[in-house]
């Protein structure tokens, strides 16, 4: 006959399946989400041989292209291809600021047109800042890596204002 006290056990939390359910929940989630971002309009831009001009953080008002002539203000799809939906588009991002700078980015298969439409919208609009961008030419990047710059200093593949025209 035992007459000791019993003691109550202490009790013990295993952390072990703890730990496994975390681990098959990051597991899952990593696998499940998708890194892919295909929200994004893709556009093949003209090469240039010009060295890139850095890019700074300003305010402009930027126009896509696409290859079909679609036209893109600020990421936000123009309903329509005819000049006036895309002045109406170009003066909802632009506001009252005349003086904002255009920049065009046009893909390399848009038609001449589609591009001659957005500087005509702009310039009736008074846009007098219009800018192209270009990606740089492969013989461009391959001749600049032999350059005296770093090249971890160089960017691999920034796009560069071409041209300005002043209206």
């Amino acid at each position: 006959m035992n007459l000791r006290p019993h003691r109550p056990e202490v009790p013990e939390i295993n952390l072990t399946p703890l730990i496994d359910v975390v681990f098959l929940l990051l597991i899952f989630f990593m696998v499940t989400t998708s890194f892919r971002d295909e929200g994004r309009l893709r556009l093949q831009l003209p090469e240039a041989d010009a060295e890139p001009v850095p890019a700074e953080e300003i305010e402009l008002v930027e126009v896509m292209v696409d290859h079909a002539g679609r036209f893109y203000v600020n990421t936000q799809r123009v309903i329509g291809t005819d000049l006036e939906t895309l002045k109406q588009a170009l003066i909802g991002a632009v506001g009252a600021e005349r003086e904002l700078p255009v920049l065009i980015k046009a893909d390399a298969k848009a038609e001449h047109q589609a591009v001659m439409q957005v500087l005509d919208a702009a310039g009736q609009l008074g846009l007098s800042q219009v800018a192209f961008a270009a990606s740089q030419s492969p013989r461009q990047t391959m001749s600049s890596a032999s350059s005296a710059v770093p090249k971890e200093q160089e960017p691999a593949e920034q796009p560069s204002a071409a041209q300005e025209i002043d209206r």
